[in-house]
């Protein structure tokens, strides 16, 4: 099978031929059809993520496909069943072998490229939403990196959920993208004063944050008393330091969220966000965004679009028939 293998750090990935995998017990096979990709795929590479794999491995980290063959004593999903599995690994391949109870059986209605933008990115969001910061409908949400792969969701599903969202991204394109989604302000992070702004528009009283940086710190001095700051991820390449006595002074509640550890101690958590996301899209309620689509042999260039910031949404990988 063709796949794209990282053996180094240090030097760029490429599509090889691999022996084909044979479920274990307990695991099934997936024909994989399309690999969504996250910045957290960028990390791994470079070797800086919180569970990068040991060397070599098969990159991308949710997949959807359908499943081709079932391991010893595995009793389902059936041959055929159309699944998308978080997988962690191992999604930038023509196949996988994954845990069966891993796999969430997909929506008639939804397609391949659909599922493999889907999973990461909305259950990051509904679930740091939901679950962690409670959002309550007519409080203002701050989003930053608001076009990007988590950041539009958040945008799409702090306004399902009622709240006034303050969209903050850089250029105009990516903010007509986030409008397009329900943001009700947009800030241009390019050139703008991203606290004054937010103090205008009322103050946030939840702040949602892949970027880091400079952002999150005039995001959290714009945030209002008891405000949820929400640190998903650091695209900036900065890791922000709180000062807690502002956190005492304005009785602030930052709560991390790492969506993927879930499955560890708590797995319901994310089934049960997946049930409720998995419904609203067969009512078509939300609907991924997926600004480029490239082939497994052009892995590469599908990455250099999340490294350089030009997509919006999600950026999928499909395999050939």
């Amino acid at each position: 099978m063709r796949a794209y293998q990282i053996t180094s750090h240090d030097e760029l990935p490429q599509v090889t031929d691999l022996p084909m995998p044979e479920p274990g017990p307990g695991e099934i096979r997936v024909r994989i059809r399309a690999c969504g990709l996250n910045f957290a795929d960028l990390l791994m590479q470079k070797g800086t993520y919180q569970e990068t794999p040991p060397l070599p491995f098969v990159g991308g980290m949710e997949v959807a496909g359908e499943v081709d063959a079932l391991g010893p004593d595995t009793k389902g999903p059936a041959i055929g069943t159309r699944v998308a599995v978080f997988a962690g690994k191992g999604g930038l391949a023509e196949y996988g072998c994954y845990d069966a109870r891993m796999c969430v059986p997909l929506p008639d209605a939804m397609s391949f490229v659909d599922a493999a933008a889907f999973m990461v990115a909305y259950g990051t969001s509904h679930v740091a939403l939901d679950y962690r910061a409670r959002l309550q409908p007519g409080e203002n949400l701050l989003v930053l990196g608001a076009a990007g792969g988590v950041g539009l969701t958040a945008v799409e599903i702090g306004k399902l959920m009622g709240a006034n969202v303050i969209a903050c991204a850089r250029g105009k394109d990516k903010l007509a993208v986030a409008g397009k989604f329900g943001a009700d302000h947009l800030i241009d992070a390019t050139d703008a004063d991203i606290r004054a702004e937010v103090k205008a528009l009322g103050g946030a009283d939840v702040v949602y944050d892949p970027v880091g940086g400079e952002q999150f710190k005039a995001a959290f001095r714009a945030s209002n008393p008891e405000a949820r700051l929400l640190p998903i991820g650091f695209a900036s390449g900065d890791v922000p330091q709180i000062p807690a006595n502002h956190l005492l002074v304005k009785n602030l509640t930052v709560m991390g969220l790492y969506w993927g550890g879930y499955m560890a101690f708590k797995p319901n958590v994310l089934t049960d966000s997946l049930a409720t996301l998995f419904g609203w899209y067969a009512e078509g309620r939300i609907k991924p965004h997926v600004s480029h689509t490239l082939p497994l042999e052009q892995t590469n260039d599908a990455m250099e679009l999340l490294r350089s910031r030009k997509s919006t949404g999600k950026v999928v990988v499909t395999m050939r028939d």
